[in-house]
């Protein structure tokens, strides 16, 4: 099983703690950010950050759904952090400033792939439909902090 990794980044003209604060809250805007690819979003513990625990389904294709359990933590300053308890899944979120009034958002997903030829196409085409979906998270993260 090799490991699959899709990164995406957006420079968003907002500062870099309203973005974070945006992408953090679970309870409020993060469902709104989330494209028609995530069903079933459900918040069971926490809300903000660090100790949320949040479900949804994830249909990154027509033929796979991956039902998702995750646990946020804030390892550091201006990083989420969400594992998939149902999975090896681990997407990374982080902001940083760049420049005045404007901040980075760059979202990381990797996971052990499958193996055999199975493995090698998930490993060629995973990554660029995962980074299509989260272009779009991105974009919606954009529109709701710039307006």
């Amino acid at each position: 099983m090799a490991q699959v990794e899709a990164t995406t980044e957006r420079i968003i003209a907002a500062d870099a703690e309203t973005v974070f604060d945006t992408l953090a809250d679970y309870t409020g805007t993060r469902r709104k950010l989330l494209p028609e690819h995530f069903s079933e979003y459900e918040v069971r513990e926490g809300g903000d950050g660090e100790g949320t625990l949040v479900h949804w389904k994830l249909q990154a294709t027509s033929k796979r759904v991956r039902d998702c359990l995750l646990e946020v933590t804030e390892p550091t300053d201006g990083q989420l952090v969400e594992k998939d308890r149902n999975s090896s899944m681990v997407t990374t979120w982080t902001v940083t400033p760049a420049g005045e009034g404007k901040s980075k958002a760059v979202v990381t997903t990797v996971w052990n792939g499958a193996g055999g030829i199975g493995g090698f196409f998930e490993r060629t085409f995973a990554p660029k439909g995962l980074g299509r979906i989260y272009d779009t998270v991105l974009e919606n993260l954009a529109n709701e902090v710039e307006s």
